[in-house]
């Protein structure tokens, strides 16, 4: 692929993620509004979060395979549309059934996202190399978007209304959908055949990706799972609608580097003591946050978001070594299904332990179980080791 259709494909995977991201985690900001709103159990906001990410997670696979008939940039497109319109159509809902409606198509649309960008980042780098940089590039912007689209609601939240910012957000995606059918170019809206010398790598490790996407999906469970309580954390040390936007911005600016930084770290130093370090921060960090005041957690919350979202960008720049020649977008679906899957379900089943124990002990819970990455980490990079990868 030339040197500016690997740009344009670049910058198209960036605006997708940026965008979807940032859709997704406005719900985080929302909630305490709904649960207002709506009077509704911490249980019940798990179900709502579940309910975009749960049905963004299910359709991924199901995505993958359509890109072979339909191609990779109308599924892309069409998602982010869809995406944008399932935020118009929760500006407009009068009741708790309408809005989860409104979310479970929102995740419809975002599950063309993760396999179909990330497959388009990593076939259009293959041939020229640094694929594990672009992929961190792509990460990066994900958390750009995190940062930005909550962070501005948060904002406008303070003078309109919850329904008239989600309107505009709807646009948003709409508008988003509109540049990526002129940003991807032509030639990758294809899925590449099995054969192409440009896909000729990867070890095909069953055992290997089988203990990345159980670090995965612990990593992301551990990290939906604060992200659905910090919002409440927060709001019981005294912080309102506004210093629950900034604090999500800070965490997400905090997150972006972290992509970033991690994404090169892992290339340079081995994917393991990447992961070892970024997961125990995360936990330390996690009890902290419960233990500080509002201001101590406001200073802190940078530093978490490095930690708890660089590890995801290490592990997504593993997927194409792990991965059979080929493969590329099953591998990537497997593993963010397996991942959002995590993410979806574990809101759910820790606002439960919230309802009963209290937010304090749910997040220290998952502080504990984050810990369980160490050893598999220590199993993906055993698998990586006959590519030259450091095994310590």
């Amino acid at each position: 692929m030339s040197t500016p259709a690997r740009r344009r494909s670049l910058i198209a995977a960036c605006s997708a993620h940026a965008v979807h991201d940032g859709l997704s985690d406005l719900i985080y900001v929302l909630l305490p509004i709904w649960q207002t709103q709506f009077a509704i159990s911490y249980a019940m906001i798990g179900v709502l979060r579940a309910g975009y990410s749960g049905v963004m997670a299910s359709f991924q696979l199901l995505a993958s395979r359509l890109a072979r008939r339909f191609g990779r940039k109308r599924l892309l497109v069409g998602g982010t549309a869809l995406a944008g319109a399932a935020y118009l159509i929760a500006g407009q809902a009068g009741g708790l059934a309408a809005l989860l409606i409104a979310l479970m198509l929102g995740g419809l649309g975002a599950s063309t996202q993760h396999p179909l960008a990330s497959s388009l980042v990593t076939d259009s780098h293959a041939a020229g190399g640094g694929v594990k940089q672009a992929l961190a590039q792509y990460n990066f912007a994900g958390d750009i978007g995190k940062t930005l689209i909550p962070g501005a609601v948060g904002l406008l939240l303070v003078v309109v209304s919850w329904q008239t910012s989600v309107t505009l957000i709807g646009l948003l995606g709409l508008a988003a959908a509109a540049a990526l059918w002129w940003l991807i170019p032509a030639a990758p809206a294809k899925t590449t055949n099995a054969s192409s010398p440009r896909l000729a790598h990867g070890n095909g490790s069953t055992g290997g990706l089988r203990a990345l996407l159980a670090t995965g999906t612990l990593d992301s469970a551990v990290r939906m799972g604060f992200l659905t309580f910090l919002p409440f954390l927060l709001k019981s040390k005294g912080a309102g609608t506004a210093g629950i936007g900034l604090a999500l911005s800070l965490l997400f600016v905090g997150g972006a580097f972290g992509k970033l930084f991690c994404g090169y770290l892992g290339a340079r130093v081995g994917m393991m003591k990447t992961v070892w370090v970024t997961e125990s921060l995360t936990s330390l960090c996690v009890v902290l946050a419960v233990l500080l005041p509002l201001n101590g957690v406001m200073l802190m919350l940078p530093l978490l978001g490095l930690a708890l979202n660089g590890t995801s960008s290490v592990l997504y720049g593993v997927v194409p070594e792990l991965a059979a020649p080929g493969r590329h977008e099953q591998a990537f679906a497997w593993f963010y299904t397996g991942t959002i899957g995590a993410g979806a379900l574990s809101p759910v089943l820790f606002g439960r332990l919230g309802d009963a124990m209290g937010v304090p002990v749910a997040l220290v819970t998952l502080a504990s179980i984050l810990l369980l990455t160490l050893p598999l980490s220590w199993k993906v990079q055993q698998e990586l080791a006959p590519q030259g990868q450091p095994v310590a």
